[in-house]
């Protein structure tokens, strides 16, 4: 049973999903200019390039959640810690406190040689934003990788940096966000909530779609969703999808289907069981999805640019890949 909260106003939390871009007056650090003293030590600060970049764990997590804040961010501490216990963190420590940087890495595929890893979460504190932070801890990222193929989902602010990276753009996803409210004909799909005797049936449909084995990820959406529902025909699993708690807000994802209408079943029967706004980032290509849920209330926020490195397209089949767990990890 999940305590769910009612939330303010839809548009109150949808706008605050909007970067917020920070400028700022960056602060005068060492001693006393014009005075000298033997006694007095001027200890200059560490220059953002030698500072070390080192592997991140749940024990950032406040961390992670005040760098996201700084940016004008919500904390996300529950998306975080998933994400630190998924994949793989990487930051930058300011020696006055905090984290200069930070970034999450999460794999798919076989341990010892990956299939596909999605970076995301890359965010610089304002105090150091345009200092080449960002790209340093990126190139640090990319380079570790190795050879895996890499993807991510860049904001107009951030492809620039990515797309010097090697970074190309091989499609786009729609942000949509609002109370859904339901009108017209019902999807005649059979919906129901998941049970442990799913899972392997699941995994199986999710790799067909997916593209590659993520089984760390799917084994942990029971407790990290608040909702975990599959379509059914025939006795058969053909599509399930999550809802997870975000703010005021239910993310939903991942949403695998067979078809558009089984995508639909799953997103109102999601709805049907939650008093929140929901938001979720849909494949443009699915233009008949995105169509049908903005007739029912969820409004356009933004458009993020998914890219890859490393391979041209993402593997798997997108016909049956609606929307991502997040965007962070792809």
């Amino acid at each position: 049973m999940f305590h769910v909260k009612r939330p303010a106003s839809v548009r109150t939390l949808c706008s605050g999903l909007q970067l917020a871009k920070s400028s700022y007056v960056s602060r005068e650090r060492g001693g006393r200019q014009g005075l000298r003293s033997d006694s007095l030590t001027c200890v200059p600060t560490p220059s953002l390039a030698s500072l070390p970049i080192r592997r991140l764990t749940l024990r950032d997590l406040a961390a992670c959640a005040d760098l996201s804040e700084d940016r004008g961010w919500p904390r996300e501490e529950h998306k975080w810690g998933f994400l630190l216990t998924a994949g793989k963190g990487y930051g930058i420590d300011d020696p006055d406190g905090g984290l200069v940087s930070a970034c999450v890495v999460t794999e798919y595929g076989p341990q010892e040689r990956p299939a596909l890893a999605a970076i995301g979460m890359v965010l610089v504190a304002a105090q150091h934003s345009r200092q080449g932070v960002g790209r340093r801890l990126m190139r640090h990222v990319v380079s570790a990788m190795g050879t895996t193929p890499l993807t991510l989902h860049a904001t107009p602010y951030g492809r620039p940096l990515y797309e010097e990276l090697g970074f190309k753009v091989t499609g786009r996803a729609e942000m949509v966000c609002g109370r859904f409210t339901p009108g017209g004909p019902q999807p005649a799909v059979a919906t129901r909530a998941a049970t442990a005797e799913d899972l392997s049936a699941i995994l199986r449909l999710d790799e067909q779609a997916f593209g590659t084995d993520r089984t760390h990820i799917i084994t942990r959406l029971p407790a990290f969703a608040d909702q975990l529902r599959v379509a059914e025909e025939d006795g058969r699993i053909i599509g399930y999808a999550a809802a997870w708690p975000n703010m005021d807000t239910h993310v939903v994802g991942p949403l695998i289907a067979r078809d558009t209408s089984v995508a639909q079943a799953l997103i109102a029967s999601l709805a049907a069981h939650t008093d929140r706004p929901l938001r979720t980032d849909i494949d443009v290509r699915h233009t008949e999805l995105l169509v049908w849920a903005k007739e029912r209330g969820l409004a356009s926020l933004a458009f993020n640019s998914v890219m890859t490195n490393g391979i041209t397209e993402l593997p798997g089949d997108w016909s049956r890949r609606f929307a991502p767990v997040t965007v962070a990890a792809g």
